[in-house]
């Protein structure tokens, strides 16, 4: 498949898409990470609150302001239903995807966004394998492997973390695109689609501080599977 390239353009904003479940203990620290980042570009901070039900909710309440507009989901729908949301809402020219959970790190982002502004990719991952990090759970690490492994396979293509939060994208790449997925398939699917549509991926280094599952982390061994058997789906399904 040729080689998908959007006409070149002066990027001047930023979506920051989050999705937030259950993240008391870090949602306002990664927001005042997030605000403390130096762009040249407009700043758009959209928190989708997934139904949390351990006091995020009030914790975002209070910390709602002109650039920083949260959505609420009355009932948990999932990651890739918080990010749906979200997407709904987008108006900047770049969207970035930012988890509340401490483990990507804000100051990534002008290294992240940098390949888009000089016209050299239209869509760009961080890859956690390629960075400075703090080891993930074995688990996590081989099924992350295999999850990129089985991309590449399936999409001829060399991603090194298809899995990544840290996910940017030339807003105009996402138009017209439908996500289905409600949970952590979100990542499979997003991928399966931009990569059908002809969009090479660019990865650059990130770093990364994995928690542990008494530290709030939500997914598992079940979530790789959902995620296997979506990059099968997407590879031969017609919609994309």
């Amino acid at each position: 498949m040729p080689e998908t390239k959007l006409p070149p353009m002066e990027y001047k904003s930023l979506t920051v898409l989050m999705p937030v479940f259950n993240e008391q203990a870090t949602v306002a620290e990664i927001l005042r990470r997030v605000r403390q980042v130096t762009l040249d570009l407009d700043l758009e901070i959209i928190v989708v609150d997934d139904g949390s039900s351990d006091g995020t909710s009030k914790i975002l309440r209070a910390l709602e302001d002109s650039t920083v507009r949260v959505i609420p989901h009355h009932q948990n729908q999932g990651k890739g239903a918080a990010l749906r949301t979200g997407l709904a809402h987008a108006r900047g020219d770049l969207v970035i995807i930012q988890d509340a959970d401490l483990e990507y790190d804000p100051d990534d982002w002008p290294s992240l966004i940098d390949p888009i502004v000089k016209g050299k990719a239209s869509v760009v991952y961080g890859s956690r394998f390629t960075g400075q990090r703090k080891n993930m759970l074995p688990l996590h690490w081989l099924g992350n492997r295999l999850l990129s492994l089985v991309t590449n396979v399936l999409y001829a293509s060399t991603l090194s973390d298809m899995e990544t939060c840290y996910k940017v994208f030339d807003r105009r790449v996402l138009q017209g695109l439908t996500v289905v997925s409600n949970r952590f398939d979100f990542e499979p699917e997003i991928t399966a689609k931009v990569l059908r549509r002809g969009y090479r991926i660019y990865e650059v280094p990130i770093s990364y501080a994995g928690r542990e599952f008494d530290e709030g982390k939500k997914i598992t061994w079940k979530d790789g599977i959902g995620a296997l058997r979506a990059l099968v789906k997407f590879r031969f399904t017609k919609d994309f």
